[in-house]
């Protein structure tokens, strides 16, 4: 085969780069290594900001997140006995949208699928050459027969495991990794939401967190070691220490109920450098991973595929290259914002096995001054409801 843009990973990263390339008359092909089902069946974030709202707009797939979606105009924030709203239609006047990532992939494979768009599932033995040349092409395999896309462009929207980074010589990339001490325990629960708005809990026993995808369907998370497993926690266990690390107001009407999905995923901040080899260009957890206290790891995706798209479109358009030649950089000023962020949100609200008295201590007046000062949670807003692209 050959196609104009060949899209490595069948997520929502790939699917809607895909998509917003067709509405610019650029045709794509996407290659996904498990099956739809399995796409679909991963449970993910659900705060979208609204520079993704705008793209799913262009994209022509926003009607159905436009009408099940939640805008939130603020987030709480609990530590000790202290509880303390953040504003962002105040501070930024924009909010931002509770749609699980699960719905915006679905989505976007729908509208792929009504506009005929090539889509390869179970694909093996990826193979990306010729990427630093102007005859990129990708060998692979579906049901054990060889075969070879030719293309100009390849965009690596296959995750942090995925072959597109590790397609960039050793010797010209550049990787930086932080590695957190404990992982986030979440469960997925029919069960109403204790709060109309995301709760991120600072207890002496760890951090929580209250999100929700509907108004019967929770998401919660507690702080936990990383040598724990989801069988070590039943259903009870993890709803009492839930409540535990949350304020008693809203430990008190807390709905519990078996839970639907359970697991255990470890947190990291990620970057390689660059984020453009040639005619290839790494997009997503490709390319960085946030641990997921801020809510960016899907945002920022979505920030690399404007940039791209954007640069694509204009190549196409206009034979001009200015887009691709800054794509990299570009991307790269947001991601580190973004990495920035989501850092010192985790700093504020997690307990290190490493933390003295003092850092204890440092990380109150931290949670002191954010909650008294307007400066600082105009600061947080806008990092929360999205840097402008």
């Amino acid at each position: 085969m050959k196609t104009q843009v060949a899209i490595i990973g069948g997520g929502p990263a790939g699917l809607l780069l895909s998509q917003l390339l067709h509405t610019r008359g650029i045709v794509s092909v996407v290659l996904e290594r498990k099956t739809k089902e399995y796409v679909l069946g991963r449970i993910r974030a659900g705060v979208l900001e609204q520079g993704l709202v705008n793209l799913m707009e262009e994209a022509g797939c926003a009607d159905r997140m436009h009408a099940e979606g939640f805008a939130h105009d603020g987030t709480l924030i609990a530590y000790g006995d202290e509880i303390f709203r953040v504003d962002f239609l105040e501070h930024t006047g924009t909010p931002v949208m509770v749609y699980g990532q699960t719905e915006v992939t679905r989505d976007l494979y729908e509208a792929r699928e009504k506009a005929g768009g090539k889509i390869e599932f179970e694909v093996e033995d990826v193979v990306i050459q010729g990427a630093n040349t102007d005859t990129p092409h990708v060998y692979y395999t579906v049901d054990g027969a060889a075969r070879r896309l030719d293309c100009d462009f390849v965009a690596g929207c296959d995750g942090f495991h995925g072959v597109s980074r590790h397609s960039i010589p050793l010797e010209m990339r550049r990787e930086y990794e932080k590695i957190y001490p404990f992982g986030w325990l979440g469960i997925l629960s029919e069960t109403p939401p204790v709060n109309r708005e995301l709760i991120y809990a600072n207890s002496s026993r760890g951090f929580a967190l209250c999100s929700m995808r509907n108004d019967n369907l929770s998401r919660y998370y507690i702080q936990c070691s990383l040598s724990d497993s989801p069988s070590d926690w039943t259903d009870e266990a993890f709803w009492e220490e839930l409540k535990r690390r949350i304020p008693k107001e809203q430990a008190d009407r807390l709905i519990t109920g078996p839970s639907i999905e359970k697991s255990i995923a470890p947190l990291r901040s990620f970057v390689t450098e660059p984020m453009r080899w040639g005619r290839m260009f790494l997009c997503g957890d490709a390319a960085h991973i946030v641990p997921p206290t801020g809510a960016k790891g899907l945002n920022t995706a979505a920030s690399d595929v404007h940039y791209l798209y954007h640069a694509l479109g204009d190549f196409y358009e206009t034979g001009s290259e200015a887009g691709i030649a800054t794509y990299s950089e570009k991307a790269l000023k947001r991601v580190w914002k973004a990495e920035r962020f989501s850092w010192w949100f985790s700093s504020l609200l997690h307990r290190y096995p490493d933390q003295s008295a003092f850092d204890l201590k440092m990380q109150v007046a931290e949670l002191e001054f954010l909650r008294t000062n307007k400066a600082a949670q105009q600061a947080m807003a806008e990092n929360y409801v999205g840097l402008p692209y």
